[in-house]
């Protein structure tokens, strides 16, 4: 999104840059393979990376003061400087070489003595550190990481700019190593202390909620120092938004039912009316039944009560490809005005449970895999005897790994049993109800 206003933003005098592709394969992929040793390497890594990336922002937009050439300069001669287009993964290669030249003094860390080919005179090559550098060191041709943080600062002030750097898919770039992701992140908000106290320098950093509270769990001093802060929330009203505008993007649905975008979009009241134009008042029929939207929201709502746009989207994407199949093969036209069935939503639901499970959990929480997998075709209600009968572990590890689970999404807590939400029954082949263990309890669906 900020990347589409990038034109705006110049105009008020803000440079974007992103540190993470998109969309495809992550830029951080080569990290994994040979991660850093080290938080302090990790730190490292992250500022000159930066400042790479700050210097190609500079080559984009031709600044070329003499603060910002100084700044090129010293990051040419250690060849940190690469073409406009220079893919992030490249540029991320050879920062991790030079980065471990340091911390990995396998190669030497000495300032380069070249000769210059035309001229004869020697030229030493800058040797950035990670350190400050000692009278001698900087006589020799060595820089501080930081000074040239505030260099690439002083530069921006004399051109009245700011740079944005935009890290966003942090849970992508990182997900298969829990702690190698720890580490990375605890160095990144150190780095962001540190830029801080620039004032031409800003990280824009987007991370989802679960991760931020994985990191800080055990403490993490760092945390005190993020006083600038948005935690970006879905209520039902604008989940329901989300939903019409993207309905609305068909110009022929919009002329079916005759509605202007723009007016249904200002008013909450036109945009649930055109949600029941669209679908079926109720997906289970009855009197003490939820309707659709309402539906929708407790099938992709996860033990922490919260409501992602991603499973609702999934949800309502494969019930259109579920109705396009009932039409192909000449199955009864919905009732009404509506152009969806009921049955289509019941028949999507199965697909996201089983992507929710496999793609997001299994993914993210490979230790905990062989714990759910264990709960296939079991009741939906538990406690911790249950379980640990269960999963053949004692009571006090079955509530270890309960919370583990409670604190993913997986269970919800209701006093001293666990729930499991509808969201996962369908992947698991769950049963409605309780486990033996659990005493009798109203039902679930309450």
């Amino acid at each position: 999104m900020l990347m589409s206003r990038e034109s705006a933003l110049f105009d008020r005098g803000i440079l974007l840059t992103t540190a993470e592709n998109p969309s495809g394969q992550t830029a951080f992929a080569e990290v994994e393979k040979a991660p850093p040793t080290s938080e302090d390497e990790f730190v490292g890594l992250w500022k000159t990376y930066f400042l790479a990336l700050i210097a190609q922002t500079f080559n984009s937009y031709d600044i070329n003061s003499p603060k910002a050439n100084e700044l090129i300069a010293l990051l040419e001669g250690a060849e940190l400087v690469k073409p406009d287009g220079t893919p992030k993964k490249q540029i991320l290669h050879f920062v991790m070489d030079y980065v471990k030249s340091w911390f990995r003094p396998a190669e030497s860390v000495e300032a380069e003595l070249r000769m210059d080919p035309l001229t004869g005179i020697p030229i030493v090559k800058p040797k950035i550190t990670f350190t400050e550098p000692t009278t001698a060191e900087r006589s020799n041709g060595f820089v501080a990481i930081d000074d040239l943080l505030l260099k690439a600062d002083e530069a921006l002030e004399a051109e009245t700019l700011d740079v944005w750097i935009l890290l966003d898919r942090l849970d992508v770039a990182f997900a298969s190593e829990p702690e190698l992701e720890a580490n990375a992140l605890r160095a990144l908000f150190r780095v962001y202390r540190d830029i801080q106290a620039l004032d031409h320098l800003k990280l824009k950093i987007f991370l989802r909620s679960d991760i931020w509270d994985a990191i800080t769990r055990q403490g993490f001093r760092e945390a005190s120092h993020i006083t600038r802060d948005l935690r970006i929330t879905w209520s039902e009203s604008a989940l329901m938004q989300l939903v019409v505008q993207r309905l609305l993007q068909s110009n022929a649905l919009a002329q079916h039912y005759s509605v202007d975008r723009d007016q249904v979009l200002a008013s909450a009241q036109a945009q649930k009316a055109l949600f029941y134009s669209v679908y079926p008042a109720q997906i289970d029929q009855g009197s003490k039944k939820p309707a659709t939207f309402d539906w929708c929201l407790t099938r992709t709502k996860d033990g922490t009560g919260t409501n992602a746009p991603r499973e609702l989207i999934h949800l309502l994407s494969e019930t259109k490809n579920e109705q396009l199949s009932r039409f192909e093969i000449g199955q009864a036209t919905p009732e009404g005005h509506a152009i969806f069935d009921r049955q289509a939503f019941k028949d999507a639901l199965p697909q996201v449970s089983e992507v929710r499970l496999k793609q997001t959990l299994y993914a993210e929480h490979p230790a905990l895999r062989s714990y759910l997998e264990l709960l296939e075709g079991q009741k939906t209600r538990h406690n911790h005897a249950s379980l640990a009968r269960l999963w053949s572990v004692s009571e006090e590890q079955a509530q270890a790994v309960s919370e583990d689970l409670v604190r993913i999404g997986f269970f919800e807590a209701r006093g001293e049993d666990y729930w499991v939400p509808f969201m996962y029954r369908h992947a698991l082949s769950l049963v409605q109800g309780s486990a033996e263990e659990v005493g009798t309890v109203s039902s679930d669906d309450d």
